[in-house]
């Protein structure tokens, strides 16, 4: 039976882990090697973990099956103090894509923000990614473009998108 958790520090590794191996297969045909280690090392370093756990309110869910975890999603609500949940990332093993794991753990983000009083889901995905698809499919809209500088001369190019909940 699968279950949905939220995850604390002791589930770092576990995050890590997923993100390592899901990126290049998400991103190897679309940034380059350097680019792609950079970002793994930045935004999963365990000091960047804690910090968006313990300072910016993000919370982790961990999907698992037979206590397996393949995959994760962290979200903020109250974004940027309006009523609209921001998922930051989403991820899911690729050998567990299409299966419904990633609609499964959308779907608990949803619930959540209801309860949190947000109307809206917000996301970015890069434009070249083909998840863009996967949240078009689920009620998603297009709101913009957006180049993000994340360091080291490098561009995250980004749609962003909404979703009314």
């Amino acid at each position: 039976m699968p279950t949905i958790s939220e995850a604390s520090i002791a589930d770092f590794n576990t995050i890590q882990q997923i993100a390592f191996k899901t990126w290049p297969e998400t991103y190897g045909t679309i940034l380059s090697a350097a680019q792609l280690n950079y970002m793994l090392e930045t935004f999963y370093s365990e000091e960047t973990l804690l910090k968006n756990l313990t300072e910016k309110n993000h919370h982790f869910l961990i999907y698992k099956e037979s206590d397996v975890a393949l995959g994760f999603v962290s979200f903020e609500h109250h974004y940027q103090n309006q009523p609209v949940t921001r998922i930051h990332k989403i991820y899911i093993l690729p050998n567990n894509q299409g299966l419904g794991i990633g609609r499964t753990l959308l779907n608990a983000t949803i619930d959540l923000a209801k309860k949190n009083h947000c109307n809206r889901i917000s996301l970015n995905v890069n434009r070249f990614n083909n998840a863009q698809f996967f949240y078009l499919k689920n009620g998603f809209e297009i709101i913009k473009k957006e180049d993000i500088e994340i360091g080291n001369g490098y561009l995250m190019e980004d749609f962003v998108m909404e979703k009314q909940v």
